[in-house]
């Protein structure tokens, strides 16, 4: 089996210049603090392909409530309602979902929202009936502001059909390659070398904290970088899934560089960061990875268990060469370090206020959850083909435009009589672990076993593809 391990980059770029209290250009708006619960960001793709971000603000929070009342209304009692366990069989809503087609119509929103599910905690197996269930939590969803489908009560984002089918579709038996997904955001070569060409000729400013000067350093920087590239690697770029990726990459990265207010109190990259941590040729790279140690199978391998956040944020440093390549310079700053522990211990509660987070989060465990499967050979032992979500032409996922660029981004602070400029790095998910020997926690108890044989699957009549 080939390894599973996910990739996500990006590049950013940060001036500072370190004690007044100036802000310039894309700075954090003054107050710090958290954001208004009421305000929802998000990412859209212009029609150049460049990826921008949005806010949608609901002041008093009155629109949401207006939603949440309608869409209670709207749902069927069934499943409005919150649930700690509901179950879906993989094998019977694939033929649920390819029946509506056939009959000229298309999926229902139980389907598409995968009847409110809102997070994956179990995989069962049940080779006698030939069914793979998945099961969670779930709820009632609604629409927020933003276009995301998250539950009424808590507002987790509602895990989407067709996220799962990419997921599925990437660690498939018949896939050629498996266990690489990805996406990177990066700067050209050619723009870190016109930005170190740029470093080395701007001078210095007569007056520490000068805002003219610092205007044409803002400037300056950003236009020796130019447009910096987006890669998606091991699904389609027109996917939800991809878009997903590409977005909590980007907002975190402005988060750390004091663009994007933290929807949680925090510390940030810039709030740490001091000149004595910055030389101009110096890139800081974050990662979000999994966190290793969250599989707990059945010690017979017919199910598993889902354990923890499942999400970290490390980082690393890199130093840029005069014809702009890059090379790795290993450990990063202590502003980096503290960026990064802060925001791996917060991601719960950073989930709850950010949804883009909570998304990622179970795109992870979709594709732990699919190569899981792919690994224990569940295919073959419910002799499921998985015929109908494989194929694009019958069941169509890449219906979104593809983010191709985004454009850099610079903000200055001052503090002192210092400049620097320190690159904003890379995030990188690396999962090839995950599935590994010494990272799966035992199931001393057969807690896992216990759970799949409390579920009577004869009992379920072969048409319902969900259950509670």
């Amino acid at each position: 089996m080939s390894p599973l391990r996910f990739s996500l980059g990006v590049c950013l770029g940060l001036v500072l210049a370190c004690a007044a209290s100036l802000a310039v250009a894309q700075q954090q708006p003054p107050g710090g603090g958290i954001v208004n619960p009421f305000a929802v960001a998000g990412v859209y793709i212009d029609a150049e392909g460049v990826l921008r971000t949005e806010v949608h603000a609901d002041p008093s929070g009155a629109l949401m409530q207006q939603r949440r009342a309608a869409a209670r209304a709207a749902l069927g009692p069934k499943v409005a309602g919150r649930v700690p366990l509901r179950k879906i069989s993989l094998v019977r809503l694939e033929r649920a979902v390819a029946a509506q087609i056939a009959a000229g119509r298309k999926p229902t929103d139980e389907m598409r929202y995968l009847a409110g599910l809102t997070r994956v905690q179990y995989l069962f197996l049940y080779p006698e009936t030939g069914d793979i269930v998945i099961a969670g939590p779930a709820e009632g969803w609604v629409e927020d502001l933003a276009g995301r489908v998250v539950g009424i009560e808590t507002g987790r984002p509602v895990i989407l059909l067709e996220d799962l089918v990419v997921a599925l579709r990437a660690f498939h038996p018949d896939q050629e390659e498996v266990g690489v997904i990805g996406c990177s955001i990066d700067p050209t070569e050619e723009g870190l070398a016109r930005m170190q060409d740029f470093l080395r000729n701007v001078g210095r400013p007569s007056v520490p904290g000068d805002p003219v000067f610092t205007q044409y350093y803002v400037d300056g920087l950003r236009s020796a970088m130019g447009m910096q590239t987006v890669r998606v690697i091991g699904v389609s770029p027109a996917t939800h899934f991809a878009q997903v990726l590409v977005e909590a990459d980007y907002r975190m990265k402005l988060i750390g560089l004091g663009v994007e207010r933290p929807p949680v109190k925090m510390t940030t990259y810039v709030d740490r960061l001091t000149p004595a941590m910055g030389r101009h040729n110096a890139l800081t790279r974050w990662f979000f990875v999994p966190d290793y140690a969250c599989v707990r199978p059945a010690p017979d391998g017919t199910a598993m268990e889902l354990v923890g956040e499942t999400v970290k944020l490390v980082g690393e440093g890199e130093l840029v060469s005069t014809a702009g390549q890059r090379s790795s310079a290993g450990k990063t700053n202590a502003a980096s370090r503290a960026f990064t522990e802060t925001f791996t211990k917060k991601y719960p509660e950073i989930a709850k206020r950010a949804a883009v987070y909570a998304q990622l989060r179970n795109l992870i465990d979709l594709a732990v959850v699919s190569a899981f499967m792919l690994h224990n050979d569940y295919y073959d032992k419910a002799g499921w083909k998985m015929d109908f979500f494989r194929s694009e032409e019958r069941f169509a996922v890449e219906t979104y435009p593809v983010p191709t660029q985004v454009e850099t981004v610079v903000t200055s602070l001052w503090k002192g009589g210092y400049l620097t400029a320190p690159m904003g790095g890379g995030v990188h998910i690396d999962a090839e672990e995950a599935l590994a020997d010494a990272n799966l926690l035992r199931d001393n108890v057969e807690q896992v076993l216990h759970a799949r044989k409390s579920i009577s699957i004869d009992a379920i009549p072969p048409d319902q593809w969900w259950w509670d």
